[in-house]
């Protein structure tokens, strides 16, 4: 179905498509409804493969209006949650996180666990993932701090239970300890749970030095074995940095092609590693790791986990300012994104990221095999594909004409080996030509070791003749073929050609190839065309050389983004003074061409 925007308002809200029987597909946001919803047209190019093939069940499409951005984005968590549609990134890990709390609002405070948080004056910690450093912190401190464990409500008096025996209880029950005494037992619980180490053993260390000044022998003796036995259990704890204080952190690695997503969240609090967890979300529908990764925050924060004053990120997210007011409603206090500066905020993210890429990796290797073989036996190879190289050209007119090469291996796009050129032998519209001279010169200038397995080029039985021919003429032997569009086939050089427009994970991942090199190479030549208009432009402007278009270029990006400005703005660029800013301004206002 084309969606049908027309009626669609330019307001903030949230948008549902559905399909057959009425069944929710996607919950999306949106600042602008119309301007969203416009972006899923079939005959969007930009429209990712993924995105069309949801657009293609869609029978419906319903939308809710919201008075703002962050009330569409709570909307959205909520519907999200209520269908857990198809095409929406859902965390299958639903339970509620484990916290510690203290009972600080009864007369005689207990340390219990709880999984959701309330406003109710108690203190709270955590979150524990995994829960046994939660179950370890627990027995430390009934071990060590011999505060009560029971249910009771302590309002009458009673014979002490047998924690109380064996020392594991001061027996407030029983009126054998007063609530000034009890209360700073809970105090050194509440600085163990804080990380605050050494304030927690100074104040043992005070009351052993005052056992000793008294004579106490006995009493100091204990406390000098637990203070030895605190520090064992302390040195268990790892220590991260305790400058950063309470902060989560959210490590990401996706895959472009599968567009599968791995995270690793680091929960530090008072600069203490107390957990992380790995999340894996397969054959997620979004197109970029930005895009996955604001899901992901949604998803998890939206569940019940509190949020701590910073949350680093390895990257930006989409409406990063709209997710913090929403989180800072959450916490009922400051939450900031944060992406790493320092480097000790750098090395701890390098840790999360480095989980996530072995977490999917672990989840996915053993897939990517099957699909590698898959392809070799599809496609009659000689040897298993473990590294493919795409080839393809961009032209208009034959203007500004590019060629382009993406890598693949391991299961990943190795953008370090992706290269481009300006086709420069070439005039007019001549596709074979160009994808021979791209060819020529990219490959003749890898290493051996860095040839492909496997040769796509983009295009019918011409281009891979084409491909074939440069390659002998180089001197290079590794296996081609040709992948075409509408419909989707691959080219052998026996001669067949076999669909790939099914389902088939090689199907997808050949497709996928062929898509990431489109989308590499045409960037690169919408960039030069729109440097190109962008300097014959500024070129009819007299009293304007290079230098000074160069600054402009530098500056602002665009032609449009120089048409926007003010004639202050354009005064305030490097060697340009307020009369030649003016005269810019003048020539750019009276043109209607924009950037492609």
């Amino acid at each position: 179905m084309e969606i049908d925007i027309k009626e669609a308002p330019t307001l903030p809200g949230v948008y549902i498509f559905k399909g057959a029987r009425d069944k929710v597909l996607y919950i999306g946001k949106a600042k602008n409804l119309r301007n969203r919803l416009r972006a899923y047209s079939v005959d969007n190019p930009s429209l990712d493969l993924r995105k069309a093939s949801m657009v293609r069940l869609v029978k419906a499409v319903q939308w809710i209006v919201t008075d703002s951005e962050l009330e569409a984005l709570i909307l959205e968590a909520s519907l999200i949650k209520q269908h857990r549609p198809r095409f929406n990134i859902i965390l299958r890990d639903d339970k509620a996180y484990p916290y510690l709390r203290i009972t600080i609002t009864e007369q005689w405070p207990k340390v219990e666990v709880v999984r959701r948080l309330s406003d109710d004056g108690n203190l709270y910690f955590g979150p524990y993932v995994p829960s046994q450093s939660m179950w370890e912190a627990l027995s430390v401190i009934r071990r060590h701090f011999l505060i009560r464990k029971c249910r009771h409500r302590l309002d009458k008096p009673m014979r002490p239970c047998i924690q109380h025996q064996m020392k594991r209880c001061l027996a407030p029950c029983a009126g054998l300890i007063s609530r000034a005494q009890y209360m700073s037992h809970v105090e050194d619980v509440r600085l163990f749970l804080s990380g605050k180490r050494t304030e927690l053993i100074d104040r043992y260390r005070q009351k052993m030095e005052a056992y000793a000044e008294a004579l106490m022998y006995e009493e100091a003796a204990i406390m000098r074995d637990k203070i030895q036995r605190l520090e064992r259990a302390l040195e268990q704890q790892k220590v991260i940095s305790p400058e950063l204080g309470d902060l989560d952190v959210i490590g990401w690695d996706f895959d472009d092609y599968k567009h599968n997503a791995a995270f690793n969240v680091l929960f530090i609090r008072k600069g203490v590693l107390i957990g992380a967890k790995d999340f894996f979300i397969k054959d997620t529908s979004v197109s970029d790791e930005a895009e996955a990764a604001e899901s992901f925050i949604r998803g998890f924060y939206g569940k019940g986990v509190e949020p701590p004053p910073k949350v680093l990120l390895k990257g930006p997210i989409e409406d990063m300012d709209i997710h913090v007011q929403w989180l800072r409603m959450k916490r009922g206090g400051d939450v900031q994104f944060e992406i790493p500066t320092t480097d000790r905020e750098i090395d701890i993210m390098h840790m999360a990221v480095n989980n996530a890429i072995l977490h999917r990796r672990a989840k996915t290797q053993g897939t990517t095999d099957e699909v590698l073989m898959q392809i070799k036996e599809r496609l009659e190879l000689t040897m298993l594909p473990s590294t493919i190289g795409v080839f393809d050209i961009s032209t208009l007119s034959g203007s500004e004409s590019s060629g382009g090469f993406i890598y693949w291996a391991n299961g990943d796009f190795q953008r370090d080996l992706y290269r481009r050129v300006r086709i420069k032998t070439v005039s007019g519209v001549d596709d074979y030509s160009m994808m021979t001279e791209t060819i020529e010169r990219i490959l003749g200038k890898l290493e051996a070791p860095q040839i492909p397995s496997l040769l796509i080029v983009d295009g019918g039985k011409g281009h891979l003749e084409t491909a074939l021919l440069a390659l002998t003429k180089l001197g290079i032997s590794t296996q081609v073929v040709s992948i075409a569009k509408r419909p989707d086939r691959v080219f052998l050089p026996s001669g067949r050609v076999i669909d790939i427009t099914d389902r088939q994970k090689s199907s997808i991942l050949l497709r996928s190839l062929r898509d990431e090199a489109h989308r590499y190479v045409i960037t690169f030549h919408r960039e030069q065309r729109r440097k190109r208009l962008f300097t014959s432009v500024l070129e009819e402007i007299p009293g304007i050389g290079p230098k000074r278009r160069l600054a402009l270029i530098r500056h602002f990006g665009s032609l449009k983004a120089l048409k926007n400005s003010s004639p202050e703005e354009i005064a305030a660029v490097k060697g340009f003074d307020k009369k030649t800013a003016e005269k810019v301004y003048e020539a750019i206002s009276k043109t209607n061409e924009y950037p492609v």
